[in-house]
């Protein structure tokens, strides 16, 4: 298996340079799908990884950025990113869009990195929450089982489920994100958890 270091996956593009249309369009069929990709990556395939880098690096960026004013957090969080996909992609699912996946790896990434941040920077951010409950989920979720159970959640299981399984906060951080006291983020919790099996 090969190994990649967060130095070896070189520097993202700019947050200006958003679109990755010509990049792909460029690549195109000799590159494969993103999915197509994935797998390759999941079979040790470096040149698959490198080109899933360039087309998501520079959106990636730029959506990070809107979050955090620290470019080298988001850099990090960047770099961070790419080595978890290195190293998830023979396990990855294809329930959704890639992109919304590795937006669901970056946006935790970008949360450790304000966790280890000296002094820490509080990561209940309500732009964070919102990006991935309305823009990520459905995308990364589809019409799946999982999907279609977590939309029939009642919508404060919803908030808490989302916030502390997909966003990554802890309870504590939930209870500040949503404005609820802790015990109510467990109880909710729990019961988001007990549901979305009973639906499934």
């Amino acid at each position: 298996m090969l190994q990649a270091s967060a130095s070896e996956l070189g520097r993202p593009g700019r947050p200006d340079h958003l679109s990755n249309v010509d990049v792909v369009a460029e690549r195109g069929a000799a590159a494969g799908t993103d999915t197509e990709l994935v797998g390759r990556v999941g079979a040790g395939d470096r040149d698959a990884l490198d080109e899933l880098y360039r087309r998501h690096a520079p959106w990636l960026t730029a959506r990070l950025s809107r979050r955090c004013g620290d470019p080298e957090l988001v850099d990090t969080a960047i770099q961070d990113t790419f080595l978890a996909v290195w190293k998830q992609a023979a396990r990855y699912q294809p329930h959704g869009e890639v992109g919304a996946w590795i937006w669901t790896i970056g946006i935790r990434r970008l949360i450790d990195q304000l966790r280890r941040r000296r002094p820490p920077t509080p990561v209940a951010d309500a732009s964070i929450f919102h990006a991935v409950l309305v823009e990520e989920i459905p995308l990364a979720l589809g019409d799946t089982p999982v999907g279609d159970a977590l939309r029939r959640l009642e919508p404060d299981l919803q908030a808490v489920l989302v916030a502390v399984g997909f966003c990554g906060l802890t309870n504590r951080e939930a209870a500040r994100l949503l404005a609820i006291p802790i015990g109510t983020v467990k109880s909710r919790l729990s019961r988001a958890r007990r549901q979305l099996q009973e639906l499934m």
